[in-house]
């Protein structure tokens, strides 16, 4: 059963989503076609550009990101308390950027201030659009419909670039945030298109090690071919905005996200050697991840951590977290009165948030 959208995003709930869109028929029309044998990596770059780019206009931070050849991932984080901040001249400014044509309706507004219709109608509509602003479907639906009709226009065709609607699933706390941010950023490692953190071309970990690199005087080897990666070039341009900060010493971004830059990175590569030896061997690598810092800090299970970030997808359904998180989320939705089949039937990922998150 299709739900409305209202019904899988809830800022009372979380401000944090995963957010996924597939290209139609999972065509591979972002990467190598095997059909025509054409190259469309640089499609990946528009979707990083367009989504960094309208972060900057919307109250909402890209968290996470993963661009394959067939479908993207994103982590949003919504900032409400920044959409309310705004004055109505910057809602103004930012959505005329986002849709310029606007622009003359509050025009003709202002002309018949005098009028108390006018006004109305002027407060009514600057309202409507700051809540836009802070709205994952405006977010997907700017980002989708600008690349769609982009590859279209490069392809000299008509119809669907996209296979439907987004899908969305609501991250409840920092457990599920971190978790979901590794599934993401290991999706080429996953899929076997890369074998590297610094390989995994068009992934917000790519982004973040570049960032670190630019910030260190003397960058090692490893550094310096990164800055040099051809798929990279995109990132180092300075026009491009950066994704919401991880924390870390001396780091003074605002609103970082709640985890510590060096131990999620460290993290990333402990999973990426363990992924390589189950590949390899087919036996489960848990030295490695056991105990790790960032697993202890979290309260996450070693053993069960390499299934969360492989099969992040199959575990949850609309909602990833905690057990007593999805039980508030659950009940939450009874209460509000949303449309489901059954009341009493429980959100998928009960048995998974037990093997990840229980002690």
């Amino acid at each position: 059963m299709t739900r409305a959208r209202n019904q899988q995003v809830s800022l009372e709930d979380t401000p944090y989503y995963h957010c996924i869109s597939r290209c139609v028929r999972r065509a591979f029309l972002c990467g190598d076609d095997p059909l025509t044998g054409q190259n469309f990596d640089h499609r990946k770059g528009w979707l990083v550009q367009r989504m960094k780019w309208l972060a900057s206009q919307f109250a909402i931070d890209v968290c996470a990101y993963a661009v394959m050849s067939n479908h993207y991932h994103l982590v949003l984080g919504v900032d409400v308390s920044k959409a309310r901040s705004w004055s109505d001249d910057e809602v103004l400014a930012r959505w005329t950027k986002l849709f310029p044509r606007n622009a003359k309706l509050i025009e003709t507004l202002r002309l018949n201030s005098s009028s108390k219709k006018a006004r109305d109608l002027e407060a009514k509509t600057l309202a409507e659009w700051r809540q836009r602003l802070q709205d994952i479907s405006w977010f997907m639906r700017c980002l989708n419909e600008r690349i769609a009709r982009v590859a279209n226009r490069e392809d000299n065709c008509t119809g669907r670039f996209w296979e439907g609607r987004f899908k969305s699933q609501a991250l409840l706390d920092e457990k599920a945030l971190v978790t979901c941010m590794a599934y993401v950023d290991l999706n080429p490692i996953r899929a076997g298109v890369s074998d590297s953190l610094e390989a995994s071309d068009f992934t917000s970990i790519q982004e973040r090690l570049i960032r670190q690199a630019q910030r260190v005087k003397e960058p090692n080897y490893r550094q310096q071919r990164l800055l040099k990666r051809r798929n990279a070039r995109h990132l180092l341009k300075s026009k491009v905005p950066r994704l919401r900060p991880l924390s870390e010493p001396g780091n003074r971004a605002q609103d970082p996200l709640p985890i510590d830059r060096g131990s999620y990175v460290a993290l990333l590569d402990a999973s990426v050697r363990a992924l390589k030896y189950e590949n390899a061997t087919g036996v489960e690598l848990l030295n490695p991840l056991g105990s790790h810092p960032l697993l202890s800090q979290l309260g996450l299970k070693g053993h069960g951590w390499l299934q969360a970030v492989t099969k992040f997808h199959r575990h949850y359904g609309l909602a990833a977290g905690s057990a007593d998180s999805l039980l508030k989320y659950q009940a939450r939705r009874v209460e509000a009165g949303e449309a489901m089949r059954s009341k009493t039937k429980w959100v998928r990922g009960m048995a998974a948030a037990k093997l990840l998150y229980e002690t």
